[in-house]
């Protein structure tokens, strides 16, 4: 077993994780928890009272 085996296994291991979180991230059960996220950025932010930013 020399370099390039090592190398063309490392390749392979990197291939099959790169892959798994592919599947992971676009998986139908994590599309409501996405569709949340995204809505973040449009909601308007929590104004707050004096003793709120006093103890920031």
């Amino acid at each position: 077993m020399d370099i390039n085996d090592l190398r063309g296994i490392l390749t392979a291991i990197v291939f099959v994780a790169f892959i798994g979180i592919w599947v992971f991230a676009w998986s139908s059960r994590r599309k409501e928890e996405y569709e949340a996220q995204a809505a973040l950025p449009l909601q308007e932010d929590k104004t707050l009272t004096n003793h709120e930013q006093e103890s920031i």
